[in-house]
């Protein structure tokens, strides 16, 4: 039996593909603990971990965080140093009691990462993005109120690396936090093709293909398409895309469900679409033909597993480096504006060409021939393996 350790973000986006992850390595009889937070105690808690809550490690809000998410790196930066901080004492305490095999850390956990390393156990990187490094970074393409709040916040990032030094942690630069050299042994959970660059990564990097739980193939029958609509668990608060949706898809010989993220949003819908503040992702997928979707790596990944062709609505650069790629590989069409016949046209475009739902399809076996959770576990176990006689 081996002791692992995971950390995650408050984060459905980072958490979830680490769900079956953990359920598979206690399967095989490992003890897991899981660092995290209270919404997600009850599902990794299902999946047999041992859940330890972070709640009251995290540093308040600052009032603009809605604004400022997903832009301004040095918030996160500030915040993570916070969290690592606060938790040092009592977590790296119970980490030596413990006495881990292995730390696996989402890749934005940053404490995670950084306890590993001060404790000298081996590190492996969870992934749930696409994998980055000099190269990747490229891909990127931050808008003009990102770049502001990047160079604003450079001497915030230098004063917490040197706060992070301060108390023992081996950090120069904050890319020795964000970024992971061919050396470091990491999980990332799409397949090579999906992945930019693949090329420019070590055999270190296990490419996994989406972790998920086992779901019946049988396909519901249905008389016409079923278009799901979704921005996900983060930047989903925009009612009136939802309104331009529904103006743009009146009338047209298909259902729609929308995912709105929130309650009250519509008083009355045509006939053929229902609202709900949010629903079983997986299961709306597997019967659905058409997914319009901000982009997020877990719901691209998704949508590319249940081959269901897309339309493309990227937020911040992260999902714009995934829409590029699946605009480059033909799994989708992008929006060129968010009008109400734009969004028509687009989701009448993938209907009507076969060749993305053919482009899905196909991108979707190689990533069911890769392992998912399974592979991830394989991975993880043969780190513990490695360092048997780790001593804390």
């Amino acid at each position: 039996m081996k002791r692992i350790v995971f950390f995650s973000i408050p984060a459905w986006g980072h958490t979830n593909p680490t769900v079956e992850v953990v359920r598979e390595l206690v399967r095989r009889g490992n003890a897991v603990r899981y660092y995290t937070f209270a919404p997600f105690r009850e599902k990794l808690e299902g999946a047999g971990a041992e859940v330890i809550l972070c709640d009251g490690f995290l540093p308040p809000a600052p009032a603009d965080l809605d604004e400022r998410m997903g832009k301004d790196f040095s918030l996160l930066i500030k915040m993570v140093t916070d969290t690592t901080l606060a938790m040092d004492e009592k977590v790296m305490g119970e980490l030596k009691l413990f006495r881990p095999h292995v730390i696996v850390s989402d890749s934005v956990c940053f404490w995670g990462k950084l306890f590993a390393r001060k404790l000298g156990v081996p590190y492996v990187c969870s992934t749930t993005t696409f994998a980055f490094n000099q190269h990747t970074a490229k891909l990127m393409k931050p808008k003009a109120g990102e770049m502001l709040y990047s160079l604003l916040g450079f001497p915030r990032i230098s004063r917490c690396m040197a706060r992070l030094r301060r108390h023992g942690y081996k950090v120069e630069k904050f890319l020795d936090l964000i970024q992971n050299d061919n050396e470091t042994d990491t999980i990332v959970y799409t397949s090579p093709r999906f992945q930019p660059m693949a090329e420019t990564f070590s055999r270190r990097y296990a490419f996994v293909g989406p972790s998920l739980p086992h779901l019946p193939e049988e396909e519901a029958s249905k008389s016409r398409p079923l278009i799901y609509i979704s921005l996900g668990t983060v930047m989903f608060d925009q009612p009136d895309f939802f309104r331009r949706c529904v103006e743009g898809l009146a009338g047209l010989d298909a259902d729609v469900i929308l995912s709105t993220g929130r309650e009250g949003d519509f008083s009355a819908l045509p006939e053929n679409m229902k609202a709900y503040p949010r629903v079983d992702q997986l299961e709306v997928l597997r019967r659905a033909d058409l997914f319009v979707t901000h982009c997020g790596m877990n719901s691209a990944n998704e949508a590319i597993w249940f081959g269901v062709p897309t339309v493309l609505y990227p937020q911040q650069s992260e999902e714009t480096a995934v829409a590029d790629r699946m605009e480059e590989l033909g799994l989708g069409v992008r929006l060129k504006s968010d009008a109400p016949e734009a969004i028509r046209g687009a989701v009448e475009t993938v209907l009507r060409e076969p060749r993305y739902r053919e482009n899905t399809r196909r991108l979707s076996r190689e990533f069911r021939c890769l392992g998912g959770a399974e592979a991830a576990a394989d991975k993880i176990e043969s780190m513990a393996e490695a360092d048997e006689t780790t001593a804390l």
